[in-house]
């Protein structure tokens, strides 16, 4: 089969390899329908050293369960599956508390010997915990909806979630990707009175504003801490969402949250300090919130909602390419001349 490899930045190739086989009886083989590029892929396209090996890509997909392992009690060959972008026994302490991404038995997808999403199969461990099946026949046009369940879209709900999102309340939404346009979405779904959306991209703070967004502010740094104020009146707002991970978007959302309020981080951080002090959020009393969302704990309630035609988050795929054409996709993305890529092998 083909599947994709990063064998440093900048980097992708698409390899020819082995078809996944069952090597514990907890796995699923899964036929890839749909794959996707995330904004995180990027961060290794960027700054990954080189490889003789390479680093299986790709952690959002969904497909058709093709081999069961024999302990797999909930799924069966033919069964449609959303894949949320970690693994998981969905029965440990941690699962059965919503944080699936810290499940002990779990793990990330192109470690550890297991592949990557954006390939033509894939071997899932912990099969009964991590797939979901979809019910019924499935419209292929709600595929790229059913896509952003895997993680883009419950990143951004993850967000709103944690933030504590509620019908009253002032959303700041830092970044116009993909899980910044999710995270409006979100917002709005869980209620928020106004939505203000940080972004420089007309195309984007567009389907923002269809999204949700009540107020766009492309001004960035102290002009655009500035501008969320005005608009809140000099308060600022209740909940803010980081969804870009660099210092000068935390920076922001310090100066933005308003005293008592949230700041919610989903955007992978590219730092391992930052300020918590005076200036940052003690003084405002601020709560510092956020991390890999673990969809999982999300799936079941949102998938109604894709179905049923309430939202359809799989607007933010503005570019569609075939399996050989994922390095070109990941081009596109890093120039931003795309929002984000759907694979469809």
């Amino acid at each position: 089969m083909r599947a994709t490899y990063l064998y440093g930045a900048g980097d992708v190739r698409i390899e020819s390899v082995p078809d996944p086989i069952i090597q514990q009886p907890t796995d699923a083989i899964v036929r890839v329908t749909r794959a996707c590029i995330c904004g995180s892929d990027l961060h290794p396209f960027h700054s990954a050293p080189p490889t003789e090996r390479g680093k299986a890509m790709g952690h959002e997909y969904i497909g058709v369960v093709e081999e069961i392992g024999g302990e797999v009690s909930t799924l069966k060959a033919g069964d449609f599956v959303i894949a949320p972008f970690t693994y998981q026994d969905n029965t440990c302490v941690f699962c059965r508390e919503g944080m699936q991404t810290s499940c002990p038995r779990g793990g990330y997808y192109g470690a550890h010997g297991v592949g990557g999403g954006q390939a033509e199969a894939i071997r899932v461990p912990q099969a009964d915990g991590s797939l979901v099946k979809v019910p019924g026949a499935v419209d292929e046009a709600l595929y790229p909806s059913l896509l952003t369940l895997s993680d883009v879209y419950l990143t951004g709900y993850h967000a709103a979630h944690q933030g504590r999102v509620a019908p009253g309340k002032t959303v700041t939404v830092i970044g116009d990707g993909a899980v910044g346009l999710s995270a409006v979405l979100a917002s709005k779904r869980l209620g928020a009175e106004r939505i203000i959306l940080m972004g420089r991209h007309a195309a984007r703070t567009d389907l923002g504003v269809d999204f949700g967004a009540t107020d766009v502010v492309a001004a960035r740094a102290e002009e655009g801490v500035a501008a969320v104020l005005e608009l809140t009146g000099g308060e600022g707002s209740h909940v803010v969402i980081e969804a870009v991970g660099l210092m000068p978007a935390y920076e922001q959302a310090y100066g933005i949250v308003r005293p008592g309020g949230v700041i919610s981080r989903v955007g992978v951080p590219q730092y391992n300090r930052a300020p918590v002090g005076w200036n940052a959020l003690f003084g405002k009393n601020v709560t510092l919130t956020g991390g890999p969302a673990p969809v999982r704990a999300y799936i079941e309630a949102a998938l109604p909602d894709v179905l049923e035609g309430r939202i359809e988050p799989g607007r933010v795929f503005d570019r569609t390419v075939s399996i050989d054409e994922v390095p070109a996709g990941y081009r596109a993305m890093d120039d931003r001349s795309a929002l984000k890529v759907l694979v469809q092998p």
